[in-house]
This record gives structure tokens, sequence and C-alpha cells, in this order.
């Protein structure tokens, strides 16, 4: 259990039947009153946002998020199969429990399984990959005075914007959080 006056970012707590992670507090002391402790609550499996108030006293249980490494194996369908690499254990997750996670994820790669009682709510994949371009149109030769950019689709099938020097065949490096190309290897 956490008390509200313990709150910091990244918490995780329960919290009507639900996880939530602490985005955002604020210990309010008005001149009138009692305190009180303001937050932003990140609903962790629906992504949805909340904003709530707790007396500072109050208790939440603090949830406990596991997280795991995984290999990718491969996506059958709609299907996405994941392994523990130290037990073999097979997993098999859905399109809508996985979201956008897996678009710039090749096979073979080591992803996070994130885990609440045993139900897994969320994969992160590593933050940074590379990979190749299979598709985009050539640059123009001193075209680049305004830093533009085209589109190109990556090896995973996912669509970057990339600067107008990257050719088709160039391995690229990509941040996964925002999905933007960050230099070429």
């Amino acid at each position: 259990m956490i008390s509200a006056g313990d709150f910091r970012n990244g918490i995780t707590i329960e919290l009507d039947n639900n996880i939530y992670q602490i985005i955002e507090f604020q210990h309010v002391k008005p001149g009138k009153g009692a305190a009180f402790v303001r937050t932003k609550l990140k609903n962790i499996k629906s992504g949805g946002v909340v904003e709530k108030t707790f007396r500072p006293t109050e208790k939440c249980p603090q949830a406990r998020i596991d997280r795991k490494d995984m290999q990718y194996l491969y996506a059958d369908g709609d299907l996405y199969n994941f392994m523990d690499t130290e037990t073999f254990e097979q997993i098999a997750l859905n399109q809508e429990e996985i979201g956008d996670a897996m678009k710039f994820v090749k096979e073979n790669e080591m992803v996070k399984m994130c885990s609440h009682n045993g139900s897994v709510f969320a994969v992160e994949p590593p933050l940074f990959v590379e990979l190749e371009i299979t598709d985009t149109e050539p640059g123009f030769k001193g075209d680049t005075a305004t830093g533009a950019t085209k589109p190109a689709i990556v090896e995973t099938g996912a669509q970057v914007l990339v600067p107008l020097f990257v050719n088709q065949g160039d391995k690229i490096k990509i941040d996964t959080r925002t999905g933007e190309y960050l230099s070429r290897v």
C-alpha cells in the first residue's frame, strides 16, 4: 500500500479494478481547508488519462508490473508469436492486444512483455531499431536547403519520413517511440 502523500511520477497503482500509472502529481495546500493531492493517471490497459484528487492519508495498493524479455518469432495472420528464450515457452497475442508496437520490429528481435498478474497488456519494442529501406523515390541533388523529407517504406512495411539524400537499400536507425528517422547506419 502506498499513501497519496508518497506519490511520484511513474508509480503504478490499482484503483477501481484498473491499473493506473501516475503521469503527474501535485501536492496542494490551500489557505483554507485540508491539503490534497491532485493527480493525472494513465490507464495502462486502455491508454485513457483521468484526473483524480486524493487526501494525503488515502492509501492505494501499488501494482506490480512484470517486464520480461521475449523473442518475436513470426506473425501468423492476426496473431503475433513470441518465445521466452529461457524456458522456450511460446505465447501468441492478437493485433488488438499489441496495437502499433510491432510495426518496426523484425522477426527474431527481442521485445519486453509487460504483464500484471500474468496477463500481458503491452509489448515494448526496443527503443531504437536499424532497418533497411525497401522503397523510396530518389532525391534530387541540391534540393536540401529546406531540410525536406520524403516518405520511405522500411523492411517491416512501416512508412517513415526520411531526408532526401537517403536511398533505397540504405540502412537507417529509427526511434520506435516516435517513428522518426535518426540517422543512416
